[in-house]
């Protein structure tokens, strides 16, 4: 067979085989670590490294945030405001600048990625240490707010535990937290 030849005028056998030897091929290029390090960058690499070291977070759930939040865009802006890389309201933001503290913050320069990377990684760890360092309830509050994950708890609407991420009230929230956690395990695969 040439593979100049038409498909059509391959027997059913040959195409079989044609076709179990693409997809084979295809699985092996898909998982091969380079070809996934393709869909999963980490743009801002040293940023996120300084910070995360800085405030005791995991890089891997920084650059997880990151892609699910802005894409790895510095200047992407939210239909609500949220701004930057991790896509920080003004307002938190300036309470966090307030906490760390920062001298001349704007919410300009939240599309700053040091900026906006240093005080989501900040942001972070503060969630983190208010949720006894369980995730899944760290990135919910970092989603749908810390106010809110406080109050399905003491509701009981939902028990903070990965195994019941369908019990989170927001929808938004819930496709969220189950998005960041599924990055956070392929960069962890990935680059550990």
């Amino acid at each position: 067979m040439k593979w100049s030849e038409p498909i059509r005028t391959l027997s059913f056998p040959r195409l079989a085989v044609a076709v179990i030897i693409l997809a084979v091929a295809g699985n092996l290029l898909w998982y091969s670590p380079w070809v996934q390090k393709i869909f999963f960058p980490i743009p801002h690499k040293p940023l996120i490294m300084k910070y995360a070291s800085e405030y005791h977070v995991d890089p891997y759930l920084v650059t997880a945030i990151i892609r699910r939040e802005s894409k790895f865009l510095p200047w992407a802006e939210s239909s609500q405001g949220a701004r930057g890389l991790m896509q920080l309201m003004p307002q938190t933001a300036e309470w966090i600048a307030e906490q760390v503290p920062l001298r001349d913050f704007s919410p300009e320069s939240l599309h700053d990625p040091e900026t906006n990377i240093r005080m989501g990684c900040w942001y972070l760890a503060d969630l983190r240490q208010e949720f006894n360092g369980n995730i899944p309830l760290t990135i919910a509050a970092y989603n749908g707010g810390r106010g809110n994950v406080r109050q399905w708890l003491q509701e009981q609407k939902w028990t903070g535990k990965e195994q019941t991420i369908e019990m989170i009230p927001f929808p938004e929230t819930r496709a969220y937290v189950k998005g960041v956690l599924h990055d956070y395990a392929i960069y962890h695969q990935l680059y550990d």
